[in-house]
């Protein structure tokens, strides 16, 4: 991929992994989808399609494309969407520009070029740490969504989150896997498809060396950066032919090219595609259980009730002074398929409520817990994390009294979503 004139060379706090015992929730607020009214791409982006492509760091202009279009082998432009890392000026991206390619026939490549592998020599750099990783991939997923609805490409798209090669390592896959759960997991929540593109010899083997650990969240497509110069999907001995088999595969196979077609010369990589839209978000489930919700809340008489915060959802709260034992208060729910979730909590802030509220997930792998400073960021939904939860009816996610926080602990509501 491209920096400037150069080439450019993927998952989050794994499901069911358990925040720091500090309090670590930040509030989840919706991020409204761009309400420009802008042209349209023509259908998803870059579709179903089979064939060459090529990237280049500035979108062309008009008039390359159209030479290109009529002239050239390509069918397939890369273009560079969002992200903290781009380094070249996009006077050209509007989305006048992206309908019309698409309308002459053109499929895009979105890229979002941002958080890079913390071993790596680019910046900026994702956290080491992997429950900052998986959120910083959460924020990088709206980002390039945003991008994209402003730009007019529409849902089931898929958008590719390049990270350039790394000197992988343990703690540094660890932080990549965990970034690239985050990132696939929100672009599904916003109805994007996702794609992570990278050297075969980092990225790539990592993510397919993961491709069968339930820690990490799978990507749709990958984008194998590995210039042999054959025009194919092969990944060699970095992902095994089986992994990303469904038409789910891009190959750049040589970069740093200069090519002239209708009379018009530019610098390349060149990339053949290989993908489909038979693979599509999966459809959102979400379910919001309070206090109140008939036969899904259970506490003991020592949970009282209140109405005291004009924060609280619903018409009441329950609250418990702590205790050094165990007393949940528990939200039943019926989970519709084993996968990951995500789970945000509601609660009236306070002074004199718990700076750190333990709330427990009941995962595959068993209990979960995850500290929450109830003092700050009430009266909204707040993310701690996604989690591998089991199909069928149970108790999913409780409240403890059980802290070494000061203040009383609340329960007030939950929310669990299909990522």
């Amino acid at each position: 991929m491209r920096v400037t004139a150069g080439w450019l060379a993927g998952l989050t706090v794994a499901a069911g992994l358990v925040a720091p015992a500090a309090s670590t929730a930040v509030a989840a607020t919706p991020v409204p989808a761009s309400t420009a009214v802008a042209p349209l791409a023509t259908g998803p982006q870059p579709g179903t399609f089979t064939g060459r492509g090529f990237d280049t760091c500035t979108a062309p202009s008009q008039a390359a494309m159209n030479a290109w279009r009529a002239s050239s082998p390509y069918g397939a432009v890369g273009i560079y969407i969002s992200g903290a890392s781009r380094s070249c000026a996009q006077p050209n991206l509007t989305a006048t520009w992206v309908a019309n390619q698409t309308n002459n026939g053109w499929r895009l490549i979105p890229i979002e070029l941002g958080y890079q592998a913390p071993c790596g020599t680019r910046t900026p750099k994702m956290s080491a740490d992997p429950t900052t990783a998986r959120s910083q991939g959460v924020s990088a997923a709206n980002s390039a969504a945003n991008a994209a609805q402003a730009l007019g490409i529409g849902s089931a798209s898929t958008i590719y989150n390049d990270i350039e090669q790394y000197p992988s390592n343990a703690s540094c896959r660890a932080a990549v896997l965990s970034f690239l759960s985050g990132w696939v997991e929100q672009l599904h929540v916003r109805g994007y498809l996702a794609g992570m593109y990278s050297s075969g010899s980092s990225g790539i083997k990592d993510v397919c060396d993961a491709y069968n650990d339930p820690t990490y969240t799978r990507l749709d497509q990958i984008w194998i950066a590995w210039w042999n110069g054959v025009a194919d999907t092969d990944a060699g001995s970095y992902c095994a032919d089986a992994y990303y088999a469904n038409r789910q595969r891009l190959h750049q196979y040589a970069g740093e090219v200069t090519e002239t077609w209708g009379g018009v010369t530019m610098k390349i990589d060149r990339n053949y595609l290989d993908v489909s839209v038979t693979q599509t978000p999966p459809p959102q489930w979400t379910a919001t259980i309070d206090n109140s919700t008939s036969g899904a809340f259970t506490a003991s008489a020592d949970w009282g009730t209140s109405t005291y915060s004009g924060q609280r959802f619903g018409t009441d709260y329950r609250f418990a002074n702590p205790l050094s034992s165990s007393d949940v208060a528990w939200y039943r729910s019926t989970i519709p398929a084993t996968g990951n979730y995500e789970i945000s909590v509601w609660y009236p802030a306070d002074p004199g409520y718990n700076n750190q509220t333990p709330y427990l997930v009941a995962t595959t792998t068993g209990n979960r817990s995850v500290s929450v400073d109830q003092r700050a960021n009430g009266g909204r939904w707040v993310s701690i994390g996604v989690f591998t939860l089991a199909a069928g009816t149970g108790n999913k996610v409780g409240v403890s009294r059980w802290t070494s926080g000061t203040g009383l602990v609340v329960a007030d509501a939950v929310r669990i979503t299909r990522v």
